[in-house]
């Protein structure tokens, strides 16, 4: 910057010694930039601005956003059709319907805090649209007299789109259409497009997971370029010129433990004694940063995209297929390049050291998850030094687990849904995963090794990208704490991690144990990445970065980036990094993060719907996993798939919503409703378009006593 002036000290000057908001050439008089420097020191302003940094008011006039009562961050609408304002650092706005202007899911906004009541949350209106996360929507088409419309298929959008004539392409009634947004319209008219692509027909094989690629903007395929520098990189190998520097580990046992159908292998395990008896337990991460120059045409398609986007049927990967599933996994029998974490463990899973450097390794084996489990079981034998290690680690990971758990670390075990498909990609069932402790050996594993890098780049006061998990809002402390004292459990005004576990821990095996769980879990803030070391409330660790995935986050190969040059190569790093680069990938892989889950959830959702179809007209037993102001959302036993009794379908009494009793209660019969209930229902109709389950209600289960005097459901 050749105008001298870091963000630092717009940002501190306006903070702490300007008195009001100031114009351009008060700013840069105040901060001592030479004439000639202004033009590019203006510029420069208009990229804070642009990056919610600064807010530009009507007058030209520069401020800090929260200095004049404004708030910027990320859009998140909730199924009310409100919305809240995710704010770093600080507590989330909630905007209603109303004050949403023409501001959608996802978008990047400035927002005026309007109300502040003691103990409540703030809540706003949106003023700005700073970035819109999406340019196209996807939805079903159907014409009117001289125009179209399209209903778009993510239930956020509540709009309708807008088509004029002319610009529908061949689509006709009932298609599947991308539509490119012109406008998003205002508070009072919709949004407009033009119809850019016709998918086919809602039901046709292969359209669903299309839609939800498209509906979320997920680049199918790489360009040329891209594709063919990863093929040159492939078929480059690893010639001897790459070995220099590396230790070589290939001599060592070394194993991946994955999903059986996983054909990309970030990480794997080894373990051993050393000569002073502790375990040296060594954690190989594919050194994807070797293989992806930055800044060149890999790089820049890798952090377009983010992250790798899991599909029910299909995997949209953040590197091409010659690097994600062959040069950079850490395939069984081949010499592979790793950034190696080796943590020197005592029997107590003690951390007496650790040593971060790059390596060459050769796996012995890719055991999937159920392989694992089968040794640790005694029902299989791998070899007897295999056997052995995983044996080591499993009796290392449980302790891991106790230590984390005696701080507080909060360990959520929410049930996940698996579709089965046929070959026509049809679903056939819907299927609970089961969460094996093999699972819970890797994961533990890799929390660790995120810590301790976090906590190296902490102590060297390295710029760096961080995975934080901010303490919940004041307001929904305040909503989760008037819920547990309704079931007799009393929470700190400001509880801490441990007093969070133990409230989940408390209703463990009871009836209450799942609607605790969800009711805690929305309580939360979502984590998210930050240049800034804001700690992490659900592992409840201040030391927390992700390291152990590089093929499919960007994060991670940053992470590896830095820890290379400072810690390997021993360089300076930039502080600009702190201001510029660190911020704008950190927001950036937070936001491909949600739309990667989004997506991922989407994509399962309309396997449910369709699958559904086949089962209407049954009966379910279920359990109430929403309660809304329009309905009550029921999650089936047998299936895993969620539906909705409509508030209109309850027609025995008029009901109110009560919001911090998570409950529907009936006015004249005071019949209740409430998260966590169980109940037998019916599906009254299936809506492909809508990717909505309806069920009637048959009847209200009642909870009885089972044999060790805890109530059970029938």
């Amino acid at each position: 910057m050749s105008h001298g002036a870091s963000a630092e000290a717009v940002i501190r000057y306006l903070d702490s010694e300007a008195q009001r908001p100031l114009k351009a050439k008060e700013l840069a008089r105040a901060l001592d930039v030479d004439a000639g420097d202004y033009p590019e020191f203006r510029d420069f302003l208009g990229r804070l601005v642009d990056d919610g940094v600064l807010y530009r008011a009507r007058n030209q006039r520069y401020a800090l956003p929260q200095r004049i009562n404004l708030v910027v961050g990320d859009l998140q609408v909730i199924r009310s059709g409100a919305g809240f304002v995710l704010v770093e650092g600080g507590p989330d706005v909630f905007i209603p319907v109303a004050g949403l202007a023409s501001a959608v899911d996802g978008d990047r906004v400035v927002a005026r805090v309007e109300r502040r009541r003691q103990g409540d949350r703030p809540e706003g209106v949106v003023i700005k649209v700073l970035e819109r996360a999406r340019q196209t929507v996807v939805g079903i088409y159907h014409p009117a007299r001289s125009f179209g419309f399209v209903v778009p298929e993510d239930q956020k959008l509540t709009k309708d789109i807008f088509i004029p004539p002319g610009q529908s392409m061949t689509a006709a009634d009932g298609d599947v259409v991308l539509v490119r947004v012109l406008t998003w319209g205002d508070a009072h008219r919709g949004p407009t497009g033009e119809v850019e692509r016709v998918l086919g027909r809602l039901g046709d094989p292969g359209v669903d997971v299309l839609a939800v690629a498209y509906g979320h903007e997920l680049p199918l395929d790489f360009p040329p370029e891209v594709v063919q520098a990863a093929e040159r990189v492939r078929d480059r190998g690893i010639p001897a010129g790459d070995l220099e520097g590396r230790r070589d580990l290939r001599g060592q046992l070394i194993f991946t433990i994955d999903p059986a159908a996983a054909r990309d292998h970030d990480d794997a395990l080894s373990i051993r004694r050393d000569e002073d008896g502790l375990w040296e337990v060594g954690i190989h991460i594919a050194d994807v940063a070797h293989y992806v120059e930055e800044a060149g045409v890999i790089d820049q398609e890798a952090f377009r995209r983010g992250t790798s986007v899991y599909l029910v049927d299909r995997v949209i990967s953040m590197l091409p297929e010659a690097l994600s599933n062959d040069i950079c996994s850490l395939r069984p029998h081949e010499d592979r390049l790793t950034f190696t974490l080796v943590v020197k463990l005592d029997d107590d899973a003690e951390v007496r050291g650790q040593e971060l450097f790059r390596s060459v390794i050769r796996s012995a084996h890719r055991l999937s998850y159920q392989d694992a489990q089968a040794v640790m079981d005694g029902q299989r034998s791998i070899s007897e030094e295999t056997d052995d290690s995983l044996r080591a680690l499993q009796s290392l990971s449980r302790k891991l687990r106790a230590k984390r758990a005696k701080r507080g670390s909060i360990d959520f075990d929410l049930p996940e849904a698996r579709v089965i498909l046929n070959t026509a990609g049809e679903p056939t069932d819907i299927q609970k995963v089961l969460r094996l402790e093999a699972h819970r050996l890797i994961e533990d594993f890799m929390i660790l090794a995120n810590e301790v890098v976090d906590r190296e780049a902490r102590r060297r006061k390295l710029p760096f990208i961080h995975r934080v998990h901010e303490a919940p809002d004041p307001s929904r402390v305040e909503q989760l704490r008037n819920f547990l004292a309704g079931l007799g459990l009393k929470i700190p005004q400001l509880p801490g991690p441990k007093d969070v576990q133990r409230a989940v821990a408390r209703f463990e095996g009871r009836p209450e144990e799942s609607l605790v769980s969800t009711v805690v879990l929305r309580s939360m803030k979502q984590a998210h990445y930050s240049e800034k070391p804001l700690g992490h409330f659900g592992l409840a660790t201040d030391h927390y970065a992700h390291f152990t995935s590089p093929i499919r986050r960007y994060s991670d190969l940053v992470v590896h980036r830095l820890l290379a040059r400072a810690v390997i190569a021993g360089d300076k790093l930039e502080d600009e990094l702190r201001t510029e680069y660190l911020p704008a990938v950190a927001r950036h892989t937070s936001r491909r993060e949600r739309v990667a889950m989004e997506a991922e959830r989407d994509s399962v959702d309309l396997k449910k719907v369709e699958f559904m179809q086949g089962h209407a007209g049954g009966v379910f037993d279920g359990t109430v996993s929403g309660v809304t102001s329009f309905g009550l959302f029921v999650l089936l036993d047998r299936y895993f798939v969620e539906g909705l009794i409509r508030m209109s379908a309850l027609g025995d009494d008029y009901y109110v919503f009560v919001e911090e009793q998570f409950a529907l209660i009936g006015e004249h019969r005071r019949r209740r409703f409430r998260l966590g209930d169980r109940l037998r229902v019916r599906v009254e109709s299936v809506d492909l378009e809508r990717r909505q389950v309806d069920f009637a209600l048959e009847a209200q289960l009642q909870q009885q006593e089972d044999g060790s005097g805890r109530k059970a459901s029938n």
